[in-house]
């Protein structure tokens, strides 16, 4: 936090908006959701809600927040749902890093994950999946850099967030607020969850010695490798997708382009959702690039994400492993029981989608209208 207040930014924020706490959740989400953190989100509530007097027209909330840890993902999700609470029908956005495939910090990370999950399915609008062995990957691979910092990974996560909250800081045509990007990418309430990319994808303070062309960048925005979670697309199927193009490029060029990607790559798009792909193009370009795009897929991938997660909740919550330090803080066996069927829920729900053809429906149409006729017959 001192480094916020004393970097560059720092003379941005409001020095009492600032609120931290003397102890931390010890990775334990009971710590953040119900004991520690409690105490302390009613100083956070109170600072959000100032701010939000301030606002005309308020658009909703962004949160970013690890779900490995205790105080992200504990005190996270409480703060989510009192914001919820209080604000019922503004849109609650999040930019979640989930626990990596290989990297852990921490053994209990699939615990606060999978209690996070079962909280973000329920509270949130829109949830950024974003993973740092993903972030790894493209730092150690596509940018070069030998030693990754935590300054690094961020500086990607940040390319994104900017990328998303374009069309809501420029003036724009598409997705021009968080709730017409909702509507567009949400088709059923509860798969919410999204894959975030970027490109080009350049390493910090870097300059970019040649603009990319417009095939270029969308090819590179659909590559596995641009991804921000480690999930391969090409495994699922896309339900919808937004692509926001920045800098001065031919409106005309990046619908053909986009147009052509789907028609090569057809199978990957539902076809019970025509239309599913929106573009964006704004055009002011980040700092340092003449031109770039932001790419936010839902995709039933993500499924992959949750079921990595949940096997191995599962495998320890057999074993009961680890259990005390939660029903320590007061926390009921229950609630792991719940959580670990809500997610397993998530992941069947995504496999049903990803199966469903268009084909399927008009069957079930046809049975429903003869059992309506049947049924006026009997009235």
């Amino acid at each position: 936090m001192d480094a916020v207040r004393s970097g560059a930014y720092g003379q941005l924020f409001r020095p009492d908006n600032f609120v931290f706490g003397q102890s931390g959740a010890g990775n334990n989400w009971a710590k953040g959701h119900y004991t520690e953190g409690a105490e302390l989100v009613d100083a956070v509530l109170d600072v959000v809600r100032k701010e939000c007097e301030n606002c005309d027209c308020l658009q909703g909330f962004q949160l970013t927040h690890s779900l490995g840890g205790g105080t992200g993902s504990g005190m996270g999700t409480l703060l989510i749902s009192k914001i919820r609470e209080e604000y019922p029908d503004r849109i609650m956005n999040t930019y979640s890093v989930v626990p990596s495939p290989k990297v852990s910090d921490t053994v209990v990370e699939p615990y606060n994950a999978v209690l996070s999950i079962h909280q973000l399915v329920e509270n949130t609008d829109e949830t950024y999946c974003i993973d740092n062995e993903a972030l790894y990957d493209i730092c150690y691979r596509t940018l070069k850099v030998p030693n990754p910092t935590y300054g690094d990974l961020n500086h990607l996560v940040s390319l994104t967030m900017s990328g998303v909250t374009t069309c809501l800081r420029f003036p724009g045509q598409l997705n021009a607020d968080l709730r017409k990007l909702a509507v567009n990418m949400v088709p059923f309430p509860r798969l919410h969850f999204f894959m975030p990319g970027f490109a080009p994808l350049t390493s910090r303070g870097s300059q970019q010695y040649r603009a990319l062309t417009v095939p270029e960048l969308t090819q590179q925005m659909f590559d596995a490798k641009n991804m921000m979670a480690a999930c391969d697309p090409r495994h699922g199927r896309y339900l919808t997708v937004a692509a926001i193009f920045r800098g001065r490029m031919s409106m005309k060029e990046v619908d053909e382009q986009m147009l052509s990607i789907q028609n090569k790559n057809s199978s990957f798009f539902v076809e019970w959702i025509p239309n599913n792909v929106k573009t964006a193009v704004c055009d002011i370009p980040p700092k340092g690039l003449k031109m770039s795009s932001t790419f936010i897929g839902n995709t039933t991938a993500i499924q992959e994400l949750f079921k990595r997660i949940s096997e191995q909740f599962t495998a320890m919550f057999r074993r009961k492993a680890f259990l005390h330090w939660y029903t320590g803080e007061g926390m009921d066996e229950m609630e792991f029981n719940e959580a670990e069927s809500n997610v397993n829920d998530l992941v069947s729900e995504y496999q049903q989608y990803q199966e469903a053809t268009a084909e399927d429906d008009t069957e079930f149409d046809q049975e429903d209208m003869e059992e309506l006729a049947q049924d006026e017959q009997h009235d």
